[in-house]
């Protein structure tokens, strides 16, 4: 692990913290409640993929926090660069997290391999 790669995750780690922070003083309840799963910067740390969590929210919900996000990302950028003394905060693109599914499907498909298998042994 490089010099560069150390400074990428530490900023993720500290991102993970700071944007929760920045959504808590919002005045919006739907904001104010986001669950930041994850946090993935890029390679020069311009850009970072903020992964929240659905929360049982639907489609029109999901619509309304993600156009809601894009509002108020100045005040989150401003938020981190206060807090760490950063001379710039990266751009922040916000998506929902959909790995959590994703892995549960395949934890569904692994089992019922596993079971047919099991059928065929007997």
């Amino acid at each position: 692990m490089n010099a560069a790669e150390v400074k990428r995750l530490r900023t993720e780690s500290i991102l993970k913290e700071l944007i929760p922070e920045a959504l808590s003083t919002l005045e919006d309840a739907y904001l104010k409640g986001l669950c930041v799963t994850d946090v993935e910067c890029k390679k020069g740390r311009y850009d970072a993929f903020v992964y929240l969590d659905k929360m049982m929210l639907d489609e029109k919900e999901q619509a309304y926090v993600l156009s809601h996000l894009k509002r108020v990302c100045k005040h989150i950028q401003n938020h981190c660069i206060a807090a760490e003394g950063w001379y710039r905060a990266p751009n922040f693109h916000f998506k929902f997290d959909d790995r959590l599914e994703y892995q549960n499907r395949i934890d569904k498909v692994f089992d019922k391999i596993s079971s047919e298998l099991q059928k065929g042994n007997k």
